[in-house]
């Protein structure tokens, strides 16, 4: 299953690589040329349908856990001052996800979407401290009655140049379902109270809608 906001590119690419498979027959005669711009070619389309998966995922839904907006590696487990909504001190944790990941973004809880606000700006590496606060993002917070207002934000990359945001101002949502997608490397921030406990630890691998990152 491949997610919608790639459908165009995949088809794009289809097509490229079908019209240049017929141009490399026609006009490359060098027999290995011709079979390593072909397997190339053919790599590179793979690569794209890779990026572009939508696996399913079974969500487990808790009112009271946070689960995993992301496929990724936690980088970031610190106590932050949030300046853009709660303006208090929140526990964050951070996603990075590499163009190899899954690049859906989830809904980490159920509930009613609070805030939604896209921000343009920089592409630094997704890793970078200030990526968070200087790279194009979009913030968002969802609230339930278990855990109150959880915020995530989608912040893009270096190699990242489109974040696809579905969450809007008052809507409700199902926790684990499609929020999103990230076009090629960037990372997720969530911003949870500073009494939740943190069921992850740095460097642990993250499977988006599955994996329980902080519960009541």
């Amino acid at each position: 299953m491949f997610h919608k906001e790639g459908f165009k590119i995949i088809l794009i690419s289809a097509l490229i690589l079908v019209v240049s498979i017929f141009f490399i027959e026609k006009f490359v005669t060098v027999y290995w040329l011709q079979k390593l711009l072909m397997i190339t070619l053919l790599v590179f389309f793979i690569l794209i349908l890779q990026f572009f998966r939508n696996p399913k995922r079974n969500t487990s839904l808790n009112t009271n856990h946070i689960i995993a907006p992301a496929d990724g590696k936690v980088v970031v487990i610190e106590e932050v001052f949030e300046k853009e909504y709660f303006k208090d001190k929140r526990k964050q944790i951070s996603i990075f996800m590499s163009p190899l990941n899954v690049h859906v973004t989830r809904y980490p809880i159920g509930g009613k979407i609070k805030f939604s606000k896209y921000h343009p700006g920089k592409f630094l590496v997704a890793w970078h401290p200030k990526s968070s606060e200087e790279n194009e993002r979009t913030t968002i917070v969802v609230a339930n009655n278990d855990v109150g207002e959880i915020l995530y934000r989608q912040v893009a990359g270096a190699v990242a140049r489109r974040i696809v945001n579905y969450a809007k101002p008052g809507q409700n949502v199902i926790q684990g379902t499609d929020a999103g997608f990230i076009k090629f490397g960037s990372r997720i921030d969530i911003f949870v109270p500073l009494d939740m406990e943190i069921n992850v630890n740095l460097n642990q691998k993250t499977k988006g809608g599955e994996t329980i990152i902080a519960k009541n």
